[in-house]
């Protein structure tokens, strides 16, 4: 189950687009640390991926929740509770305590990536585009 982008996925707004195929690059390298089955620990190796997930996850919020207020979205103060609560997520699970058993944990913690991302972007993410597409924002 790799954490591939779909053009399906498009919001029709190349700059987020582009973010949201960097957070699915991001989900898709812990992936692959996590599945590894060299015998290693890759705790550190987790670590810096979560933080490069978080960085750019708010990075990427910060970017749509501009572009939202900018053009008065109506459903910003949503829209900013859900990135709120992935960046919250994200810490939690950055300061989890996973070394005992680092493969299971590590392969929930993609799941719960994989599946926010989708979601958020098929879900969430699609409210806004029709609003921006009749604005002509691309």
């Amino acid at each position: 189950m790799a954490i591939r982008w779909k053009e399906s996925y498009s919001c029709n707004i190349e700059a987020i687009d582009n973010q949201h195929k960097k957070l699915f690059e991001i989900g898709d390298e812990l992936y692959t640390i996590v599945t590894l089955d060299d015998g290693l620990d890759h705790y550190d190796e987790i670590n810096s991926i979560l933080q490069k997930l978080k960085d750019y996850a708010i990075h990427h919020f910060n970017y749509e929740e501009e572009l939202m207020g900018k053009y008065n979205y109506s459903e910003l103060d949503e829209h900013r509770k859900q990135h709120d609560r992935f960046v919250n997520k994200v810490i939690e699970l950055e300061h989890k305590d996973f070394d005992e058993d680092q493969k299971a944990i590590s392969l929930k913690m993609v799941m719960f990536i994989a599946d926010w991302i989708e979601k958020h972007i098929l879900g969430t993410d699609f409210k806004y585009k029709e609003f921006f597409d009749k604005k002509g924002i691309n």
